[in-house]
């Protein structure tokens, strides 16, 4: 949360400032980097509000618990970068056709401080959407990244449009352009990923083959046919099936059941709960069972 908060209030200083100064300074790409950055306040919000709401427990109403809300902050962030690459592009392009004032030295020095600025938060932002698992957290993190990727791109535009004089007072509203079509494919990437954890797709295969390797390692345990795992928020559940000696009693493979759930969890402990089906371990599988032992 306090992450969240970090990012609130240095976007919020970071926007009036890029605002003041892109007005006074009649840099066209400097106003348009303050609307994202304005736009970086409400996705910290809409995060902010996800991981909120993710990490209440389950209920009645949510037996899997909220973790869903994280990803779709996720995606209305990603929706938002969209929006802004969209709405900066659009401006850039109406301002290259119409004259205007060449930008005021003194808005490459806030620029070029943005950027220091931006980066470093996106570095930490990223570093803790790390440690936390959070998908919601590492689409903020981009999206203080494409601020600074717009902030270096108009710092680019502003320098060319300095040194080039008269003929060259678009060049900051080329590179916004520019720096859209950064923005756009990041928000793109984000969004896609977010939108694979909403459907449940299957996390990274070195997560499947650790729970695979973790029950297979329970005693008792011939083989694993199926292993299936979603993220829910910043944890996993796993439904997996279990085979086993046939001839065992049903008492023995409930244990061997809770034996799994147990090594798997203490192996993985973002993994929230495991799904076990115990199934009879028949002939023609013993060899596979073997072989997979010995790996």
């Amino acid at each position: 949360m306090e992450v969240t908060f970090t990012g609130l209030l240095i976007n919020g200083v970071l926007a009036g400032g890029k605002m003041f100064a892109g007005i006074v300074g009649h840099s066209h790409a400097l106003v348009a980097d303050a609307v994202e950055s304005l736009s970086d306040i409400f996705s910290s919000i809409v995060v902010w509000r996800g991981l909120v709401v993710a990490a209440e427990p389950a209920d009645e109403d949510h037996p899997y618990g909220h973790g869903k809300a994280e990803p779709i902050a996720a995606a209305m962030v990603s929706t938002v970068l969209l929006a802004a690459a969209a709405w900066i592009a659009v401006t850039a392009f109406a301002e290259v056709r119409e004259p205007h004032l060449a930008p005021a030295p003194f808005t490459l020095v806030v620029l070029l401080a943005v950027v220091v600025i931006k980066e470093g938060l996106y570095r930490f932002v990223s570093h803790e959407s790390t440690v936390a698992n959070s998908t919601a957290l590492h689409t903020d993190a981009w999206h203080h990244r494409s601020d600074a990727i717009t902030s270096a791109a108009a710092a680019v535009g502003i320098s060319v449009s300095l040194i080039g004089g008269k003929g060259y007072e678009a060049a900051d509203d080329y590179a916004a352009m520019v720096a859209a079509l950064v923005i756009a494919w990041n928000g793109w990437r984000l969004l896609r990923q977010a939108l694979g954890e909403l459907m449940d797709q299957s996390p990274s295969p070195k997560i499947v083959e650790e729970v695979r390797r973790l029950a297979l390692a329970t005693p008792g345990v011939e083989c694993i046919e199926k292993c299936l795992v979603r993220k829910m928020g910043y944890t996993y559940f796993v439904d997996l099936h279990a085979q086993v000696d046939p001839e065992m009693t049903v008492r023995r493979s409930h244990e061997i059941a809770h034996a799994i759930k147990d090594q798997v969890r203490a192996g993985l402990p973002a993994v929230h709960d495991v799904l076990v089906h115990i199934e009879p371990c028949l002939p023609p599988y013993r060899p596979a069972s073997a072989a997979q032992k010995a790996i």
